[in-house]
């Protein structure tokens, strides 16, 4: 039989965290943001990420890869070539250069400003489908960097212990060196 048990309040689950925790290194890691409460880190995302272009592709769909491509290659130099020679052909055939009996759009080219501007409607929007796929791509790539950084720091900060370094001694270096640093960037940008 097995017994209804009352949930437990917020002190109890902290108590039994901080429980699990045992080993000094681990109780410094845990006492890093102000409070020995057994929560070193909650992760806000569920799935462990390890290559970020396997996701990102599962994450892509067919039009999504069109969007690149095609943005791509509207950011190339043989797209301006190409519009440069489309241009100079069109404009060559509406003001007369090739014979008045192929003008199909005369002067101020009123077909073509159209066209033109449907295009950069288009290829704007494509920039943007773009813009969303490689914020998602940070994204992941983020996550990555707080992962391997969380791991550097919960070995080193174990390493520190069982090496007997004094991690409140490395944690008041680590914070002169960023102010000293912080203050530099501040100086140059005046």
């Amino acid at each position: 039989m097995i017994e209804n048990q009352e949930p437990k309040d917020d002190a109890a689950q902290m108590r039994d965290a901080a429980e699990h925790i045992r080993c000094p290194a681990c109780r410094s890691l845990d006492a890093m943001d102000g409070a020995e409460d057994g929560r070193m880190f909650t992760p806000t995302v569920a799935t462990h990420v390890r290559n970020e272009r396997a996701i990102v592709q599962t994450l892509q769909r067919a039009q999504d890869r069109a969007a690149d491509q095609i943005t791509a290659f509207a950011g190339s130099l043989n797209f301006v070539y190409l519009h440069t020679v489309w241009f100079g052909i069109w404009i060559a055939l509406n003001v007369g250069l090739v014979g008045s009996a192929i003008t199909f759009d005369e002067f101020p080219f009123g077909l073509l400003t159209m066209i033109v501007s449907l295009e950069a409607i288009f290829l704007s929007t494509f920039v943007m489908v773009s813009q969303n796929r490689q914020t998602a791509r940070a994204d992941v790539r983020s996550q990555l960097d707080f992962e391997t950084n969380l791991r550097a720091e919960i070995w080193t900060v174990h390493i520190g212990a069982a090496l007997g370094i004094d991690d409140a001694h490395v944690e008041d270096v680590v914070r002169h060196a960023i102010e000293a640093q912080s203050a530099a960037a501040a100086v140059s940008l005046d």
